[in-house]
């Protein structure tokens, strides 16, 4: 029974819709994130995609956009993205989770989010960083490590504070954008994903259509 239940709320997850918006996600995230290197930019703002699966669809659905998209984009033009795959699978499964607790229905919870998934993408990416590629990336924040390195810290040390330097303002204006997308959308629309409930509840959806009615 149990079982059966599991699944049942795994193909709720996975309806038409989200399967629909995974590959745009996936699409926005490596556009961003391209944009981002190409720039040179400190930070990465390429888990907007990902945030906004893991908000309508949950962590699973989440962690599977974050790290198909890397995985896509590391083939077509950025294999240093490849790695870096589980750290994105683990920012879309702690959004969807902290996104199914409500704390994707007021900015400020919306924050808070922002700064935890940030700790863990963290932890996460630093030691990838320095046991993949010496501390030394395409992206802005490397800038960052050189610096810490010629004050003189060592990579290890440079490569985790750099990484708890960028992470927090990244994944809050993370967070932050795919929130205001969400918001954006009709209540009509965004109640068709499985986790509508997770941006909009469903006591205020109900009292807006009653009133309307």
């Amino acid at each position: 029974m149990q079982g059966e239940k599991q699944r049942a709320s795994l193909f709720r997850d996975f309806n038409t819709r989200v399967i629909v918006l995974i590959p745009i996600a996936i699409a926005i995230n490596i556009a961003i994130g391209q944009i981002v290197l190409l720039l040179k930019l400190p930070v990465y703002l390429d888990s907007i995609g990902t945030v906004l699966v893991a908000i309508v669809a949950g962590p699973l659905a989440g962690g599977l956009t974050g790290a198909l998209a890397n995985i896509i984009w590391g083939a077509l033009t950025a294999p240093s993205s490849i790695p870096y795959a589980i750290v994105a699978l683990a920012i879309g499964g702690v959004a969807g989770i902290f996104a199914n607790l409500g704390f994707f229905r007021s900015w400020w919870k919306v924050i808070i989010t922002g700064i935890i998934i940030s700790l863990v993408a963290a932890l996460l990416s630093a030691p990838i960083t320095v046991g993949f590629f010496g501390g030394v990336t395409p992206n802005g924040s490397t800038l960052v490590t050189a610096y810490l390195e010629a004050t003189g810290k060592n990579l290890i040390t440079s490569v985790f504070t750099t990484s708890f330097l960028v992470e927090p303002l990244d994944k809050i204006v993370t967070c932050l954008i795919a929130w205001a997308i969400l918001r954006s959308l009709s209540a009509r629309y965004i109640s068709r994903f499985p986790r509508a409930n997770n941006i909009r509840p469903a006591e205020k959806k109900q009292v807006v259509e009653s009133k309307s009615a």
